[in-house]
């Protein structure tokens, strides 16, 4: 493909301009430019474009058929470029937003609005003193509560602010309760301290009492659950990357409470430092736990996971382990939050689907 018909695609189609397993980008201005994204996990040096007519530079780069990838431009000084070719963006987290694109096979696990005429949950926002767990101040946490009068388990989610707004989790059970493809479930949507997050869930004690004492009797009090005492395990816990850590953590501490457990890109190895989920991995549980972990082929956490998963297994925990074409990021972890979802919390048998 001549530079002439790059640019002619680029500008009609967006970009990177997409051909089989191969995305070229294209920048139009002076340069040098250079490329940073998911692909390198944001990792090492930019990688530069080649000018390949004048004010016209373009790269090239194989991605996986289903991939959904964020990236940014930059000039020789590291300021980011606008991608004047790609208007999709995402906030990526640190004050600045990230281009965004789905390789062919790739897209939304679910449509970006629920179903017109269904049913919608509830929320609500409180917030809990702290004090008497050992922590200052006080923490907001987000109920869901679904659109039924009947008893349901309880999804404690980590994260909780982010979960709410950048996946907006309220709306996904919705759709998937609506579809039938889960049956319903409430949500506690815990926020984390701010500039505490990484003590908070680096496998704190004091965050398994903080849902033990503070989260679980509030979601009691004004949500309709099921009684763990009468279904051990019945409750579960949500979390990506140190929020995953947690996530798994709190399950292996807690199993008579939150037997189910859903880690996205789990971050149980950080600078070659194993956390101590390893070591709990590797016990015989008093209580097996039904595990759901996934992680981003693009991500430095994929080696972590990998060896975590069967160690889980062995020890005789029930776990469903997959990887996906992504990076670390709210928008993958939102479009596979959905099989987490379906794996943990399966829809009861109902007339029409026997």
């Amino acid at each position: 493909m001549d530079a002439r018909e790059l640019e002619v695609r680029a500008r009609a189609e967006g970009t990177p301009v997409i051909t089989g397993d191969t995305a070229t980008f294209v920048w139009r201005g002076r340069g040098p430019v250079f490329l940073q994204g998911d692909f390198q996990d944001w990792r090492g040096e930019p990688l530069p474009l080649e000018r390949v007519a004048p004010g016209l530079w373009v790269r090239s780069l194989a991605l996986p058929r289903d991939a959904y990838v964020e990236y940014a431009l930059f000039d020789a000084r590291g300021q980011r470029l606008r991608d004047d070719f790609n208007p999709r963006v995402s906030d990526n987290g640190f004050g600045d937003v990230n281009h965004t694109f789905y390789m062919p096979e790739g897209g939304p696990a679910l449509p970006s609005r629920r179903p017109r005429g269904a049913p919608r949950g509830r929320v609500t926002q409180h917030r809990v003193d702290m004090s008497d767990v050992g922590l200052d101040g006080q923490r907001t946490v987000y109920l869901y509560a679904p659109p039924t009068r009947e008893p349901v388990p309880l999804l404690v989610v980590f994260d909780g602010e982010d979960y709410l707004r950048r996946v907006r989790l309220p709306e996904l059970v919705d759709t998937l309760v609506a579809d039938e493809r889960i049956r319903p479930v409430a949500l506690a949507l815990v926020a984390h301290g701010g500039m505490t997050r990484g003590v908070e869930y680096a496998c704190s004690e004091y965050t398994v009492a903080l849902l033990l004492w503070k989260v679980l009797p509030l979601a009691r009090a004004n949500l309709p659950l099921l009684d763990e005492r009468h279904h051990p395990g019945v409750h579960a816990v949500l979390g990506a990357s140190l929020g995953g850590l947690m996530a798994l953590f709190t399950g292996l501490r807690a199993p008579e409470v939150f037997g189910r457990v859903l880690a996205q890109s789990g971050a149980f190895v950080v600078e070659n430092h194993e956390f101590v989920v390893f070591d709990l991995a590797r016990h015989v549980p008093r209580r097996p736990l039904t595990v759901w972990m996934s992680c981003g082929r693009f991500e430095v956490l994929l080696e972590g996971n990998q060896r975590l998963a069967p160690l889980l297994t062995a020890s005789g925990h029930r776990v469903e382990y997959r990887e996906f074409s992504g990076g670390h990021n709210y928008p993958a972890w939102r479009d596979d939050v959905v099989r987490g979802l379906e794996c943990l919390f399966p829809p009861p048998p109902s007339p029409r689907r026997r």
